[in-house]
C-alpha cells in the first residue's frame, strides 16, 4: 500500500529530456530543474487534482522541491546500492522495456493470422517419424529420409491411413486392444488455431486439399500430413451429458433403457443423477464445459454439434470412454475479429508464439548493429576442456556488438553450468542474449519515454526505502515517542488512550516526523526559486483557466 502511495501519489521527478531552452525555476545546490521540467509534472498530475487549493502553482511547487530533496538524500545515502533495490529495479525494467521487444507489425500479424485458422477449420491426418531431443544430425538425416520415403509410398498409390497404421510412430494411428483403444489411422479430426503446436499448424493450413506436404519437422520429429477438409468454424458449444461406462451389451441395453425414459417425458437432469457414472458432472445435471472441435473425441464432437435447438438430445452413441446422451445447452457462434483479439492475444502469449515476435525483433537488431565474430577467437569451441581452461588464457575478444567487446571468458563463464547442448548452439543463445541485453541498456538513450518512466520508478522505489528508514519504522519502533507526540497533542484527539486510536495517531506521528525531516532537508540544502519565472508560470496557468 504504502508503496502504491510513493508511485501514484507522488509521481514527481526531475525530468531527464528537459527542454533546452526552457528557463530555470528552481535550482537546489548545483541542480537546475526548468520551467518545462516542472510544467510537464504540474500538468500530468492536473487530472487526477480533485479541488482549487491542490491546484495551487505555490504548493505544488513544494511538493516537488520536497520530493526533489528526498530523492537527492535518497542517492546521497547510497540505497541505489542495496541489492534488494537493484533486483527490483531489473524487474521493473525488464517489464517496462518488454513492449520494446515485440515487433508490433508482426505481432498483429500473427494475431490475425490466428484469427483466420480460428474462422477456418481444417480436417487433416498425419504420420510422424519421431527424433529424440538430442538426436544427432546422421540421426535427423535418416529421420527425414524415412519420412520421405513414406512420403514417395503414398504418392505413388498407397493408401495414407494403411500406411499410418504400419509405420506412423504416433501410437494413436493404431488399435490397442488392451486399453480398449481404437486407431485413428493418423486421422486428427478437425482443429484450429492453437490445437496443434504452431510448426504441424503451419504446415497443416499452408497444404492446399487433397495434397500432402513436404516433411517438415516439430518438437516430436518429422512428419507429413494430408488435409482432407477445411471449413467455417462452428464455434464452440455446451452440453450436458449421461454416461454409461460399461461397454458390454449389458452397458448397450441400460443407455437404451434410460433413452427410453427421457423420451418418454423423464427429466434428463434426473436420469443424470440415477444412471451417470461420470461422478464429475452427475451433481450439475451432467453439464460439461464449453468445448470447440478438436477437443472431445470424435463421435462426441458430431453427436453434440449435430444438435439445432437448447434442450434438443441425442440418440445414444458410443465412444471408448462408454455410452452417451448429450443434451444441448447453449451454442457459442465465432465471434468478430475484434470481439475476439483480446482472446486471441493473451492465446499467443501462452502458446509461446510470441517468441516469433522477438525473433522479428531480434534479426532488425543484428541487421542494425555492427556484429563483429573473430573467427581465430572462436577455435577455441573445438577444446574439449573449455570450461576448464584458466581465464587468464581467455582474454581474447570473440564477438563485439557496436563498441562492447565479449572476451571468451565472458562466453566460458555462461557455459559454465550449461552441458547439455553444443557450444555452437550455445554460442548463439550467449550472443542474441548479449544483443538484448545491449539494446535494453541502450533504450534510456534511444527512447525518452521508456528513460522518463523508467526514471519514475527508479527514483519512486528508491523514496520507498527512504521513507521506510526514516519515517514508517521509526513511526512503528519509536513507541516512547508515539505516546509523547499522544500526550502533547492529547487536545486534538476526543479519545483519552492511545490504544482507542492508536491507527490515526500514528498516521499523524508519520506526517509529524515527515514535516519535521523535510524542514532539515531544506535547511542542509540551498534551494533558489526564480521568482521572475515563477511569476509568469502563475500568469500562464490562470489565462488558461
Amino acid at each position: 500500500m504504502k508503496k502504491s502511495i510513493v508511485f501514484f501519489m507522488l509521481v514527481v521527478h526531475v525530468l531527464v529530456f528537459s527542454q533546452k531552452k526552457s528557463k530555470t525555476l528552481v535550482t537546489i545546490n548545483n541542480s537546475k530543474i526548468t520551467v518545462a521540467d516542472f510544467k510537464k509534472v504540474y500538468e500530468k498530475n492536473l487530472d487526477a487534482i480533485d479541488n482549487e487549493e491542490s491546484k495551487n502553482i505555490h504548493y505544488n511547487l513544494d511538493l516537488f522541491i520536497n520530493y526533489s530533496l528526498k530523492v537527492k538524500e535518497a542517492y546521497q545515502l547510497k540505497l541505489d546500492t542495496l541489492p534488494s533495490y537493484i533486483k527490483e529495479i531489473e524487474t521493473y525494467r525488464n517489464q517496462l522495456s518488454a513492449p520494446y521487444l515485440q515487433d508490433k507489425s508482426f505481432t498483429d500479424k500473427l494475431i490475425k493470422e490466428a484469427y483466420f485458422r480460428t474462422k477456418n477449420e481444417i480436417k487433416a491426418k498425419h504420420i510422424l517419424i519421431r527424433t529424440k531431443k538430442n538426436a544427432t544430425p546422421e540421426d535427423t538425416l535418416a529421420a527425414y529420409n524415412k519420412i520421405l520415403n513414406i512420403r514417395n509410398r503414398i504418392l505413388a498409390g498407397e493408401d495414407f491411413e494403411k500406411v499410418a497404421v504400419a509405420v506412423s510412430e504416433d501410437a494413436s494411428a493404431r488399435d490397442n486392444p488392451q486399453r480398449n483403444f481404437k486407431g485413428n489411422q493418423g486421422n486428427l479430426g478437425y482443429f484450429s488455431a492453437f490445437k496443434m503446436v504452431y510448426p504441424f499448424e503451419v504446415a497443416a493450413y499452408k497444404t492446399p486439399v487433397g495434397e500432402i506436404s513436404m516433411p517438415f519437422k516439430t518438437r516430436f520429429g518429422y512428419h507429413i500430413v494430408k488435409v482432407d477438409q477445411i471449413r467455417i468454424s462452428k464455434g464452440e458449444v455446451e452440453v450436458a451429458h449421461l454416461l454409461i461406462t460399461d461397454l458390454t451389451p449389458t452397458g448397450k441395453t441400460k443407455i437404451e433403457q434410460v433413452y427410453a425414459k427421457l423420451v418418454a417425458g423423464k427429466s434428463f437432469d434426473s436420469l443424470v443423477k440415477a444412471y451417470s457414472n461420470d461422478n464429475s458432472s452427475k451433481d450439475k445435471g451432467g453439464k460439461l464445459a464449453k468445448f470447440g472441435t478438436g477437443r472431445m473425441v470424435p463421435p462426441f464432437e458430431e453427436a453434440a454439434f449435430s444438435l439445432q435447438s437448447v434442450g434438443d438430445f441425442s440418440k445414444p452413441f458410443k465412444t471408448r470412454f462408454g455410452w452417451h446422451i448429450l443434451r444441448l445447452l447453449k451454442k457459442h457462434p465465432l465471434k468478430s475479429f475484434d470481439e475476439m483479439k483480446a482472446t486471441i492475444t493473451a492465446s499467443l502469449k501462452r502458446s509461446g508464439r510470441m517468441k516469433l515476435s522477438d525473433d522479428a525483433v531480434l534479426n532488425k537488431l543484428k541487421k542494425n548493429y555492427q556484429i563483429i565474430e573473430h573467427e581465430k577467437a572462436k577455435e577455441l569451441f573445438n577444446r574439449k576442456d573449455i570450461r576448464k581452461i584458466s581465464k587468464d588464457s581467455l582474454q581474447n575478444i570473440l564477438f563485439s556488438i557496436n563498441e562492447r567487446a565479449f572476451t571468451q571468458a565472458d562466453f566460458v563463464s555462461f557455459i559454465a553450468n550449461k552441458k547439455q547442448q553444443p557450444i555452437g548452439i550455445l554460442f548463439e543463445n550467449y550472443k542474441n542474449q548479449q544483443i538484448v541485453k545491449y539494446f535494453k541498456e541502450n533504450l534510456v538513450n534511444t527512447v525518452p519515454e521508456y528513460a522518463t518512466l523508467l526514471k519514475e520508478y527508479e527514483d519512486g522505489l528508491l523514496l520507498f526505502e527512504l521513507m521506510q528508514q526514516k519515517i514508517w519504522n521509526t513511526s512503528s519502533k519509536d513507541t516512547l515517542g508515539l505516546k509523547q507526540f499522544f500526550r502533547d497533542n492529547k487536545k486534538n484527539y476526543a479519545a483519552q488512550e492511545l490504544t482507542e486510536i492508536k491507527g490515526q495517531v500514528i498516521n499523524d506521528y508519520q506526517n509529524f516526523l515527515e514535516q519535521n525531516w523535510i524542514a532539515d532537508l531544506r535547511k542542509k540544502n540551498k534551494i533558489k526559486i526564480n521568482k521572475k519565472q515563477l511569476k509568469k508560470l502563475i500568469k500562464f496557468y490562470e489565462k488558461k483557466e
